[in-house]
């Protein structure tokens, strides 16, 4: 009879188009088994946004294999020591897992790899990280030419649906509740409904993304507009793949063309990643290793809470906190904000956003602040600096983004939403909004705070 298989889920939540799944399920009866390991990352265990859609995600892993007559192990610690008490109480010595790149995760698959027989897959991302390299086999940092070669080897592998499986007996599992991933103090996870964690929940926001792929283009710029994919926490999670997102949404237009570069934007930070494991923590760029940052935890709470007095910012910081997310486009303009305006250490951005964000990614995370404080290898130049309300008039013009999320200028007008301390006191009066009292008055000047950026820029080039 062959030997037990042990399937190590981690941020590959799925069935289907999953290779360790399938390799296991060829080999002999499954073991499936997911170990929250909070002691290998360190500081970068996984925040309270991503612990609330992992609850939700076992449990629907946890039915999936419960419906082909399996069972999902549950198992907190090191993952070397949970995954080697599995094989023994199960007599096997086989893992199957995907291959994940994040630091910890690679100390991770060693510490595996000394005790037990482990196996690593490749397909969380469109092509094997290590493997997109330029003409002199040198590994790309800057977007387009790693893009442009990335083309040259899509489209990825046809998907592959969920095999069938047979299980052998399970050994003890933790009891998901006990682990309290749902515990947030305070509670700021009343808006997370609008989310559906799972494989299911996955490929429900593919299907209505890919009929409304064709306006991707043009839409995704403008947050008010449900034109954005939505999939970044289930790409995150690993409950759908990559291929399996190219192949639902070829053949749609010019949309998913766009569409396609974020996703290998993906792949891009996360080569990025290999090459600079620390990415989360330093720059990429040494002259920023001693920027002049102020020490400002009000103008930070503020920022964290969409108090500063910017619509724009205050809206998606405000979006964040309700509903784990925010509009890519709406990041930007709050990272620039905090590093630029407040000259705040953009290693605090990137820190909340970890804790808060449903999709919160080590390589996709880390690559976005530091390309918006031109610290990175590929990134905006330092001196590009987001004007808020422009941004605001550009991309949320009448105001719906805004009105959504900062409910108390709702009643202002268009030509005032964006930037309210400019309204006359009558339309401010009409629209029952007390600047000082009900909406904050701006906690910086952004002219005035453009000059001292450029000037600490100007002290770092010195």
């Amino acid at each position: 009879m062959a030997e037990p298989q042990i399937i190590w889920f981690r941020n590959d939540l799925r069935l289907a188009d999953q290779a360790a799944v399938r390799a296991a399920a060829a080999a002999g009866p499954v073991i499936a088994v997911y170990v929250l390991d909070d002691e290998t990352p360190g500081k970068w265990r996984i925040g309270a946004a991503q612990r609330w859609w992992l609850h939700y995600s076992l449990v629907a892993l946890a039915a999936d294999l419960k419906k082909m007559g399996g069972a999902l192990v549950l198992r907190r610690g090191r993952p070397a020591a949970e995954l080697a008490a599995v094989a023994k109480a199960a007599n096997a010595t086989a893992v199957h897992a995907l291959h994940h790149y994040e630091p910890w995760a690679v100390t991770e698959e060693a510490a595996v790899a000394k005790v037990l027989d482990l196996t690593l897959h490749d397909g969380a991302y469109l092509a094997p990280p290590g493997t997109t390299k330029s003409g002199s086999g040198t590994p790309y940092r800057i977007f387009t030419p790693f893009w442009n070669a990335l083309q040259h080897a899509m489209p990825p592998g046809d998907p592959e649906p969920a095999p069938m499986i047979r299980f052998a007996k399970p050994p003890k599992s933790d009891d998901l509740d006990d682990w309290k991933l749902l515990a947030a103090d305070p509670d700021w996870s009343g808006g997370f409904d609008v989310w559906t964690p799972g494989e299911a929940g996955a490929h429900a926001a593919l299907d209505t993304f890919a009929d409304v792929a064709a306006d991707y283009e043009h839409g995704r710029n403008y947050p008010a507009k449900p034109l954005t994919s939505r999939l970044s926490p289930h790409l995150h999670h690993g409950e759908i793949s990559p291929a399996q997102v190219w192949a639902a949404i070829s053949g749609r237009g010019e949309g998913p063309v766009s569409y396609r570069r974020e996703i290998g934007w993906r792949d891009f930070a996360i080569n990025i990643v290999q090459q600079f494991p620390r990415l989360g923590d330093e720059p990429n760029r040494p002259q920023f290793a001693d920027f002049p940052f102020r020490d400002d935890p009000k103008g930070l709470r503020a920022w964290q809470r969409g108090r500063t007095g910017y619509p724009i910012v205050d809206a998606g910081m405000r979006q964040l906190w309700t509903t784990g997310w925010m509009h890519n486009r709406v990041r930007m303009i709050v990272a620039s904000f905090l590093t630029k305006h407040l000259l705040i250490d953009w290693r605090h951005g990137e820190r909340w956003f970890w804790d808060c964000l449903v999709d919160a990614d080590y390589g996709n995370n880390s690559l976005g602040w530091q390309w918006i404080m031109g610290s990175g290898v590929d990134s905006s130049p330092f001196n590009r600096i987001f004007t808020p309300v422009g941004q605001s008039e550009k991309f949320d013009g009448g105001g719906a983004y805004i009105r959504e999320w900062v409910p108390e200028l709702a009643k202002l007008p268009d030509d005032a939403i964006h930037a309210p301390w400019d309204a006359s006191p009558m339309a401010l009066k009409a629209a029952g909004v007390d600047l000082g009292k009900t909406y904050p008055h701006p906690i910086v000047d952004h002219a005035k705070a453009r000059a001292r950026a450029l000037a600490a820029y100007a002290e770092t080039k010195g």
